[in-house]
């Protein structure tokens, strides 16, 4: 079937759409793009729009990157607009029914734009493939509720009983139960666009929440889910009269919000090969680990993207702060879980849920295959609570994750030279723009004082 018979078919089985969203993902995980007529969703599919390539390396305010390297050697040019291929996705939040396309880009040589975070992950997966293995991803995202009529964050107001929850819930079902109308909502949505969301709890903090993903065999469109899934809490929080966040730290006393990655490795025949029956897993699971752990401070800057993801890695802050990993322990940047060894698995426990999913998946997997390839051994694991160890540090500021990502030798075999260089200068950028801004408790601490 054609693009244009594709764009009429779907169009007469949605005729209250009339307009598209036609986005691209970028650096910081935020969408951008146009909306256009439901009647020009032809050129969309088949890669009449244009772009420019710089529009995915923006800061985190929509701002150009000054003396941005890519707009001094391409003008500033543009790049052309691949349809992804996942089916169009309907948007129930908004004023009117409307649907998203998703995007990625390419060069006007029809090459991929390495610059593209999409990409990245792509080139990952396919590293795989041409072993004949596949990652099979789930993912796990928190967030918060909040109340949107506050200048700072404060937890929402229970549409029960109308008072503004002021205590951890972790796992609280009197909580999912006071906010089920929201969830309801979501999991609909979800459902619409075909994202494969699972069990739901409340989280440590108040207003706070998680919910998991089921595993897929394909990298690509787990991150895909995790980008979606964010916009989609987001709109649907609006509509319930909240707003959501997924701040990695928005309380200083609270619960951080994690983005915990699982993934295992299936071969040509389906069979994971992780497993090799035991409890301790495959001895190309240890390589996988020694990977992850060998590039996780060079990469921590995918991990960690903003000034406020370090409030989240401080120690004792219930967020990984050491190279580490262990089996079933949750202190330990990498964890294996127990459970049968069919099932055996890697959990990635480092990102806040402020990361963009695709270089988070990108660092993880790209890691992983480090390990692969070079056979690295890992440490021991650890037993007991890592927090109180002496062990390598991940970067515990923002300008020291910076520096690691520009200046670490296997980040140009995960990442192109083109998005590492573009992710260096954006988060330059914006580790400045935060150093001119004097903060309120600056004021209260010092201003009469010194």
């Amino acid at each position: 079937m054609s693009d244009d018979n594709k764009a009429e078919t779907w169009l007469a089985q949605h005729p209250e759409i009339d307009s598209i969203f036609a986005c691209v993902c970028d650096l910081n995980g935020t969408m951008r793009g146009k909306r256009v007529p439901a009647d020009q969703l032809a050129k969309v599919i088949d890669g009449g729009l244009r772009m420019p390539l710089s529009i995915v390396g923006m800061d985190i305010w929509g701002e150009d990157v000054e003396n941005n390297e890519l707009v001094f050697e391409t003008g500033d040019s543009d790049g052309l607009c691949d349809f992804t291929g996942r089916p169009l996705m309907p948007i129930t939040w908004t004023s009117r029914p409307t649907a998203l396309a998703m995007l990625w880009l390419r060069q006007e040589d029809g090459s991929p734009f390495p610059g593209d975070p999409r990409r990245a992950l792509a080139r990952v997966a396919d590293q795989y493939k041409a072993r004949g293995l596949t990652p099979v991803v789930a993912t796990e995202l928190e967030f918060y509720l909040v109340d949107p009529t506050e200048d700072y964050p404060q937890a929402p107001c229970s549409p029960v009983t109308g008072k503004r929850l002021e205590s951890d819930g972790a796992l609280s079902l009197d909580e999912l139960q006071h906010f089920d109308e929201f969830l309801n909502d979501v999991y609909d949505a979800c459902e619409l666009q075909g994202i494969p969301a699972d069990a739901a709890i409340s989280e440590n903090g108040a207003g706070q929440f998680e919910i998991n993903m089921r595993h897929v065999a394909d990298p690509l469109r787990a991150a895909d889910d995790a980008v979606l899934f964010k916009r989609l809490v987001r709109g649907i929080a609006r509509k319930h009269g909240f707003a959501a966040t997924f701040m990695a730290k928005p309380y200083g006393a609270l619960s951080g919000s994690g983005f915990h990655v699982h993934f295992s490795l299936i071969d040509e025949n389906g069979a994971n090969v992780f497993d090799n029956g035991s409890d301790e897993g495959s001895p190309l699971m240890l390589n996988a680990v020694a990977g992850m752990l060998a590039t996780m401070q060079q990469n921590t800057l995918t991990f960690a993207p903003h000034e406020n993801s370090y409030r989240r890695l401080l120690p004792g802050a219930h967020a990984p702060t050491n190279v580490a990993w262990g089996y079933e322990n949750r202190t330990a940047a990498i964890r294996i879980p127990g459970g049968a060894a069919s099932a055996r698995r890697i959990e990635h426990r480092v990102a806040g849920a402020d990361a963009n999913p695709y270089l988070v998946l990108t660092s993880i997997l790209g890691g992983a295959l480090f390990g692969i390839e070079n056979n690295l051994q890992p440490a021991a694991p650890i037993t007991g609570n890592a927090y109180a160890m002496k062990l390598d540090n991940l970067p515990l500021d923002w300008a020291t994750a910076i520096d690691a990502f520009k200046k670490g030798a296997e980040v140009p075999g995960i990442f192109s030279n083109r998005l590492q260089t573009m992710l260096v200068e954006c988060k330059m950028q914006e580790l400045r723009t935060f150093a001119r801004h004097v903060t309120n408790f600056e004021y209260h601490s010092y201003l009469e004082i010194v």
